[in-house]
């Protein structure tokens, strides 16, 4: 069976495995190998691993206390309004590796000058969503190649998460919390709607 078949959504970890930091540093850059517009790499990791951090994390959150008491970390994923701060860092060590001819940098700097100033706080939100999104499935999925444990959690009050890990609620907003560790339950399987349910043919 597939890895991707096998995941679950664990809630009661092993309070025993800690992950390293080399190791959730090597989950973090492979789940980060995701796609995103013009590869502007919008999402921003918190990684809540202390017990003092864990208890800034705990008031913002709508139940989900098991798998804050039992993990070996929650991963808080913010995107980034400002991500196109980034983009000569990105491009620049994308010709520094041979992946990109100077030309096409500098051809994408000035359409990314040219277009910033159209573009809507909640336009790059949104888009920062559907990006942070596809990372924190991958995350998941990478997760599990190393022998590790998900569950996604969305109840938390948006509002109020970023300002309780102290950073900038203008700049970053919240797209969901993973938590990570070493499952101490099975975990339930769930059923999918069938193919013909969610999908059409042109």
């Amino acid at each position: 069976m597939s890895k991707i078949l096998e995941r679950r959504s664990i809630r009661k970890y092993d309070t025993n495995v800690k992950i390293s930091r080399t190791e959730m540093k090597q989950i973090l850059e492979e789940a980060t190998r995701a796609p995103s517009s013009m590869n502007m790499q919008p999402w921003r990791f918190i990684v809540v691993e202390s017990i003092d951090a864990k208890e800034k994390l705990r008031p913002v959150l709508y139940g989900n206390q098991l798998q804050l008491d039992t993990s070996s970390a929650m991963i808080v994923i913010f995107t980034d309004l400002k991500k196109f701060e980034y983009a000569e860092k990105i491009y620049n060590k994308a010709v520094e590796a041979g992946l990109m001819p100077e030309e096409v940098r500098e051809k994408q700097l000035r359409n990314i000058s040219n277009m910033i100033h159209t573009l809507s706080p909640e336009g790059v939100e949104k888009g920062g969503l559907i990006d942070s999104g596809l990372v924190a499935m991958q995350l998941m999925h990478i997760a599990k190649e190393h022998g590790y444990d998900t569950c996604s959690i969305g109840g938390f009050r948006h509002d109020q998460i970023a300002k309780a890990l102290g950073i900038d609620s203008d700049r970053y907003k919240p797209v969901m919390i993973v938590s990570i560790g070493k499952a101490a339950e099975e975990g339930y399987p769930s059923v999918r709607l069938d193919i013909e349910d969610i999908t059409t043919w042109l």
